[in-house]
């Protein structure tokens, strides 16, 4: 199965650099499945359900939130309605929505889907992630029940990331970081079989603060005074994420790809056309 995972889609901006590539990036890598952390894709705060059926309607089949997922509040009467988005497993056990879903392919392959939030230097308390996601995976068993599995980790800390990574290796097919908005270069695959990225980056302006207009975070930082509100950084959009290619029989990567394309990154991502 060829998977694509891109990071989290900062503002206008990245929602258009989404809606300009993805559609291409299906075609020309011959993608089966999509996921798109969209957490900060409504003004940097949340995801209002016009701007998740947006990211829907470009090619993405599955949309994952995080700490920031009811930032708009519409969304909590919209996501029972969607089961294309998820919620973080151990967001609030009374929050609307589910934290993970598996997604059966026209072929009948079928990929388990599930977020997790972190706790290391997080503004609020969550549950305790490991737990959350050992019954899921227990109930999911790679290359059995589900062809491929993915674990969307939105934490603050890379130690924390890397440790859930290693707790899922060899029980799903990618283990991927969100939150942070920078990514990582470590993308490798485990000693059991299990895609790795600590951090997919954004899908936004990297000429920002993390995806925020320069002008207001430099000020705070610099006088620790706030003026105005952060605003998202509207120019030309790098997408990043993650490609992985896994064997159907035994759920496990064969090929990890970081994804680097457009505005200020440097290209990269895996050879054009699918696989043979």
């Amino acid at each position: 199965m060829r998977i694509l995972f891109l990071g989290d889609v900062m503002g206008r901006a990245g929602r258009a650099a989404v809606a300009e590539r993805l559609p291409g990036l299906r075609r020309d890598w011959g993608l089966d499945f999509v996921v798109v952390n969209g957490e900060n894709a409504t003004s940097g705060m949340g995801l209002s359900p016009d701007h998740a059926a947006g990211l829907l309607e470009a090619g993405a089949d599955c949309v994952t939130l995080g700490d920031h997922a009811f930032d708009q509040k519409t969304m909590i009467g919209h996501i029972d309605q969607e089961p294309r988005i998820l919620r973080p497993l151990n967001f609030s056990k009374v929050a609307p929505g589910k934290g993970a879903r598996l997604f059966t392919l026209p072929d009948g392959r079928s990929i388990l889907v599930a977020q997790v939030l972190g706790q290391v230097f997080m503004k609020r308390p969550f549950d305790d992630p490991f737990s959350a996601i050992e019954p899921v995976l227990r109930a999911h068993p790679l290359g059995a029940r589900a062809t491929a599995v993915l674990v969307d980790v939105h934490c603050e800390a890379t130690s924390e990331k890397m440790a859930l990574g290693h707790w899922c290796d060899g029980r799903a097919s990618l283990v991927v970081g969100t939150h942070t908005h920078v990514p990582t270069g470590d993308a490798m695959i485990l000693n059991g079989g299990t895609g790795y990225l600590t951090d997919a980056g954004m899908c936004g302006d990297y000429d920002s603060v993390i995806g925020m207009q320069k002008d207001e975070p430099l000020r705070r930082f610099i006088t620790g005074m706030p003026k105005a509100r952060f605003e998202p950084a509207r120019g030309e959009a790098s997408l990043s994420g993650v490609f992985v290619e896994t064997d159907d029989a035994t759920g496990k990567a064969k090929v990890v790809h970081m994804v680097r394309l457009g505005g200020r990154l440097a290209p990269s991502g895996p050879p054009a056309g699918p696989a043979s």
